[in-house]
């Protein structure tokens, strides 16, 4: 299932709805400007929050945690310096770790687990600099599977590689 991003670029806080392939919105992600460290709330189109997804402060290796009802569910961590390839490392509470692979400033990477593909991310398909898409594998029976949570690592993603830019 393909998730369509479109960033406000000029917003304060980096709010941006995130929609279905029919152009549905699907996911409100919230960035709280006014907070100390880098938070982002994703909410269902109602307004009801699913996922809080904030930056660890004070850590060796920049990192994400994503949390469901108070709860980590992953937390999304850069790799020491790796000269060859962009890559991150996903914890996911209760299943196999994550990898993201791929080039992250250009928003084409994979998230995978041992089982295989989790998502997709491109911005290959649009001519509007800042949409990209999310082809979720919905396919899966696991947590891989959860649109929220995928959606919720590629914003922990776009973050913390935001950072070195």
């Amino acid at each position: 299932m393909k998730f369509l991003v479109r960033e406000r670029v000029f917003d304060i806080g980096d709010d941006f709805w995130v929609t279905d392939e029919q152009g549905n919105k699907v996911f409100w992600v919230d960035g709280k400007a006014l907070k100390i460290r880098t938070t982002f709330e994703l909410k269902d189109p109602q307004g009801n929050e699913l996922m809080v997804i904030r930056k660890k402060l004070f850590k060796v290796r920049d990192q994400m945690r994503v949390e469901h009802d108070g709860k980590t569910v992953a937390t999304v961590r850069k790799r020491l310096f790796n000269p060859i390839r962009d890559k991150l490392n996903v914890e996911v509470e209760g299943a196999p770790d994550w990898e993201v692979v791929g080039s992250f400033l250009d928003k084409e990477y994979s998230i995978s687990d041992k089982e295989g593909t989790v998502a997709v991310v491109s911005r290959k398909w649009f001519r509007v600099r800042d949409t990209y898409a999310i082809d979720v594998n919905t396919h899966r029976r696991d947590v891989a599977g959860d649109p929220a949570l995928v959606i919720s690592v590629a914003v922990a993603v776009d973050a913390l590689t935001n950072d070195d830019d």
